[in-house]
């Protein structure tokens, strides 16, 4: 049976991804004054973004989630078809994008009973997620059911992780969504903190004072989660995500591609730019890597 595979915009996937998955991303917005709101990707680039956010360091953008109205249109578009749907949606703890995904869910449904909608919380953000839309879409080309499918998403969202740093934490502070890390966002600008996305919690996970040290320590988290839970590094997908110095991102990704895989990484770990969604929360100079397991190791 096809499906289609959904996500809300905070996957930050290229648009070659989307366009070979054949995906549906409905966007968040953004808006530098709180009056004109802009889609992203589809109204204004991310790297325009970060340009904004870098040339205007005392304004502090804000994002507001897809709306139930943008996922009836989506999901209306496919129930129509009687095409069944699978939507991915960041993580609640972070946003209303899943819960409007769920009440857009109920609204088609009494519209079009026989629809099969399934919106799945991925307890994730940024590239972690953008790394189970990938998954699923792989599934789909596999010939993978979907109730399977959904299964398996179930599962995998478990294994999920993002280990990263920013570049202060004046952004934690506006961003409204730091949780367990107000203490380190009261503490000296000066600091920078390492950070873990797991289970849909964003976690401190230490700090620093030097960047490139800082840096260096995401990949000791990942190696302390691999030695944690016994997996092996190999049964994971990854993407590397950055902000705006994509100097400094490829240079991070080189070290850590080899770290994984030795000389031969080539292509076999994702590289994306951050999106808006959650640079407002982090600012323009977060960077890290997340990880999820392949779905043939959920099985």
């Amino acid at each position: 049976m096809d499906y289609k595979i959904i996500s809300d915009g905070c996957c930050d996937l290229t648009k070659e991804i989307i366009d070979q998955y054949e995906l549906h991303i409905v966007p968040f917005y953004i808006s530098f004054d709180e009056t004109n709101y802009y889609k992203e990707i589809e109204e204004i680039g991310i790297r325009d973004v970060y340009e904004r956010m870098v040339k205007n360091p005392d304004v502090f953008p804000k994002t507001s989630l897809p709306s139930v109205q943008n996922y009836i249109d989506v999901f209306t578009e496919y129930a129509k078809e009687n095409m069944p749907m699978i939507c991915l949606c960041l993580t609640p703890s972070l946003s209303g994008s899943y819960n409007c995904a769920c009440n857009a869910k109920e609204i088609v449904c009494e519209d079009y009973p026989d629809a099969k909608i399934t919106v799945v919380n991925s307890e994730s953000a940024t590239v972690s997620q953008g790394l189970m839309v990938i998954e699923a879409a792989r599934m789909r080309e596999d010939g993978v059911s979907y109730e399977e499918c959904i299964a398996i998403l179930e599962k995998m969202k478990k294994s999920s992780r993002i280990f990263f740093t920013v570049g202060d934490t004046e952004y934690l502070k506006h961003g409204g969504r730091i949780g367990k890390l107000a203490g380190i966002a009261s503490s000296a600008l000066s600091l920078k903190p390492l950070i873990t996305l797991a289970d849909g919690s964003i976690d401190s996970s230490g700090i620093g004072r030097s960047r490139k040290k800082t840096v260096s320590k995401t990949i000791t988290l990942l190696d302390n989660y691999f030695k944690e839970n016994g997996d092996a590094m190999e049964e994971y997908a990854y993407c590397v995500g950055v902000g705006y110095d994509l100097e400094e991102g490829r240079q991070y990704y080189d070290t850590i591609t080899k770290h994984i895989y030795g000389e031969s990484s080539v292509d076999k770990v994702g590289f994306c730019q951050i999106g808006a969604t959650i640079a407002v929360h982090t600012g323009p100079y977060a960077i890290g890597i997340g990880c999820v397991k392949k779905y043939e190791n959920c099985r």
